[in-house]
């Protein structure tokens, strides 16, 4: 019996001898389909890029003036903002009119607070069809990412089917939104179901990688028990944005603040270290749920903020701005 490699090549050979391209053997003697290309250097590998940072804003600071938020954002140099989902009540039918007013200060929508995830069964449906309707208008707005937390079972304690559970929603979320050209992120968060580390790994191990991505809060991870340096060391692979964040608290688990950066305890120079080591390109929006000090505006802490960035730590570049 002769062998099918044996044969096509018994074809080539005889193709050959009578002077027949082996193009057009291939072909059913018609031309190539494509022009002869030289290969070479595809068998170099492709030299990982450096990282690169683009910075943003998270809105919350201004506690839902976000015209405010808008002007301040932009006119202190940040390329993106993060919104919540209180934004909805102005443009939630007009994602035209803020794409238009984003695009006049120069920001991307970098991110979108969507809200929580819970596990009840009862809710899943409505649960996935509230935030698909948020990754729409993220994508008629022309923003990035949707951003999701998560809510404990209520009246009873956590147990392993909710981190299973909670794996699928965030798919099934993940897989919407994705249609929609918009990523989805999952936050960590303390009081939530993903607060500590091992939470987290559950959760992610339970979810489509493919669909769903971390949103790596640094503060709220190690407030949960977590070294956020070694997170991102861990799952770079995964890491779609983080929040650049601050707390000062005694230990895991005692009462905190946020506070603004380089005022509290999370190591952000080891945090940079380590997104320079994994070579992150992405977004990191610069979050602080509240002025800590009534004495100053939101915009006076966002400039301290940025300050530390550039000033104590070198790692702020201005980042292009979204155009007009």
């Amino acid at each position: 019996m002769t062998s099918r490699r044996d044969f096509i090549a018994g074809l080539g050979a005889g193709a050959l001898s009578a002077g027949v391209p082996l193009g057009k053997l291939a072909h059913g003697l018609e031309p190539p389909l494509y022009p002869p290309m030289n290969l070479s250097r595809f068998a170099t590998p492709v030299t990982p890029a450096p990282s690169d940072i683009k910075w943003g804003c998270a809105a919350i600071t201004w506690g839902g003036n976000d015209m405010q938020a808008i002007e301040d954002i932009a006119a202190l140099g940040f390329a993106g903002i993060q919104l919540r989902s209180n934004v909805l009540t102005q443009f939630g039918t007009r994602p035209a009119a803020l794409r238009e007013l984003l695009a006049q200060h120069h920001l991307t929508l970098a991110a979108f607070s969507s809200g929580a995830v819970p596990v009840e069964p009862t809710l899943e449906a409505e649960t996935v069809a509230s935030h698909t309707s948020h990754a729409r208008f993220v994508h008629d707005v022309g923003g990035l990412y949707l951003q999701v937390t998560d809510e404990r079972p209520r009246g009873r304690p956590v147990v392993a089917a909710d981190y299973e559970r909670l794996g699928r929603l965030l798919t099934a979320i993940g897989r919407a939104s994705a249609d929609l050209g918009v990523s989805l992120g999952y936050h960590n968060h303390v009081g939530a179901l993903g607060e500590g580390p091992d939470a987290v790994d559950r959760i992610l191990a339970a979810a489509d990688p493919r669909y769903v991505k971390l949103l790596l809060d640094v503060a709220h991870y190690q407030q949960g028990g977590g070294d956020p340096v070694q997170a991102i060391r861990r799952y770079h692979d995964r890491l779609l944005l983080l929040h650049i964040k601050d707390l000062e608290s005694p230990a895991p688990g005692s009462p905190y603040r946020f506070v603004e950066l380089g005022r509290g305890k999370v190591d952000l120079a080891g945090v940079f270290a380590a997104l320079e080591a994994v070579k992150f390109r992405g977004w990191a929006v610069v979050e602080l749920d509240a002025v800590p000090d009534n004495a100053r505006t939101p915009k006076e802490s966002a400039r301290i903020s940025k300050q530390f960035l550039e000033g104590r730590l070198g790692v702020w570049q201005p980042s292009p701005r979204a155009a007009p």
